[in-house]
């Protein structure tokens, strides 16, 4: 089978556990292996995972950071659950890099930490991944290339007034998030240092160092140097730049002993090879996304420093010890995007932290339940810090990779 011909269930999986397109969610699960089996022998169905509802919030006359200012800043988000009478029930999970508000199924449902008939979750959706403001989908004069840089505090702030004046929210037991959203949980702590009890990252630093920056522009200029790219001013997407982006981004993805011990054989058909993978994360990695929402992101990403927030002078000390809610930091042992490394630099800062690294060989998307160790790792220790209960599911798996 060529790697362009792999089922397209089959790689909605591996886009899961990779937690890079979570538009992918949206399409049917794996048929089990039961299937081949008579109706008898096949177990009872699992529980239906729930499903958030979509949404869009309208910010009228938004100011970013670099002080442009968009007419209308269209703020896609999704929710489960409702509010309770005494609004003090609602948590909210950022999303990740081109993430959706379906992003953060490893956390919700049976056998996981957020249940939504009892908590009402707000997944937001980060300014340029296509569906909120971003440059494929804004009209001139910021079109394309000329959409404004937007930082994480952009985003913080945009989603603090969809609480704040559109959902009636002045209060977050807790702010849980992966990646990008680890970043922003870290700024809302620092921003917004009472609106919540708690904070959660995953998998993601509250400033992007150095080596992280390179590794973004690597990534960026392997769109930017495609001919076709025009300066972003491209009439069609630059195909050969972002299959290039897409090869560098997965060569970071995920940890060397995972490739060394050829973890992909867990997500790939059996006699799938080597280059049949690497094909076809070059070919399926974000499929349909735009290059200059891919870009935006990255510069999202990469100017991320909470020591930046007005009043801290660009100290990330003063800013990290200002955290005045207990933190649960939770970096992926074998993160090479956000290095384990930076966690242990950062973490003594903060007063009240709990550092818990994820013990596993799937690199950053450890940090978003990529194998069922993870998974099941990441929800027992957040649900410990946030007193919620959990009971793992039954076929939940225990060992460390």
């Amino acid at each position: 089978m060529s790697a362009s011909r792999f089922p397209v269930r089959q790689l909605s999986r591996i886009l899961l556990r990779s937690t890079l397109l979570a538009a992918s969610l949206l399409l049917p699960a794996i048929p089990g292996s039961h299937a081949a089996f008579g109706a008898a022998s096949a177990p009872a169905p699992a529980p239906a995972t729930p499903q958030p509802v979509r949404h869009q919030y309208i910010l009228h006359n938004f100011r970013t950071e670099s002080g442009v200012v968009l007419p209308q800043a269209v703020l896609v988000y999704g929710t489960y659950g409702h509010l309770n009478a005494a609004g003090d029930n609602a948590y909210l999970l950022p999303s990740h890099y081109m993430a959706n508000l379906h992003g953060y199924g490893w956390l919700v449902g049976p056998g996981h930490v957020f249940n939504p008939d009892k908590q009402f979750l707000i997944c937001s959706e980060l300014f340029g991944n296509g569906r909120s403001s971003s440059p494929s989908n804004t009209p001139e004069p910021f079109h394309g290339p000329r959409f404004p840089v937007m930082t994480i505090r952009d985003n913080v702030r945009a989603v603090h007034q969809l609480l704040t004046e559109e959902l009636g929210v002045h209060h977050l037991r807790a702010v849980v998030g992966f990646s990008m959203g680890a970043q922003q949980a870290f700024q809302w702590a620092v921003s917004y240092p009472d609106f919540m009890d708690r904070i959660v990252a995953t998998s993601g630093t509250a400033k992007t160092y150095g080596h992280g920056i390179v590794r973004l522009e690597s990534q960026i200029t392997a769109i930017q140097t495609d001919p076709a790219f025009q300066n972003g001013d491209y009439k069609t997407e630059p195909v050969a730049g972002i299959q290039a982006f897409s090869l560098v981004w997965t060569a970071w993805l995920y940890s060397q002993p995972w490739w060394r011990e050829e973890l992909w054989k867990s997500d790939f058909p059996k006699g799938t090879t080597l280059a049949q993978v690497i094909d076809s994360y070059k070919k399926n990695f974000i499929p349909g996304a735009d290059a200059n929402d891919i870009i935006l992101q990255m510069r999202t990403w990469e100017s991320q420093n909470v020591g930046n927030t007005p009043g801290f002078g660009g100290d990330l000390h003063k800013a990290l010890g200002s955290i005045r809610v207990p933190v649960l930091y939770m970096p992926s042992a074998t993160d090479l995007y956000f290095p384990v490394t930076d966690a242990r630099f950062e973490a003594p800062m903060i007063p009240h932290c709990t550092l818990l690294p994820i013990p596993s060989l799937w690199g950053h998307p450890a940090g978003a339940g990529a194998s069922p160790a993870d998974e099941r790792f990441l929800n027992q220790h957040i649900a410990a810090f946030l007193g919620l209960p959990f009971t793992p599911p039954l076929h939940a798996q225990t060992h460390s990779r």
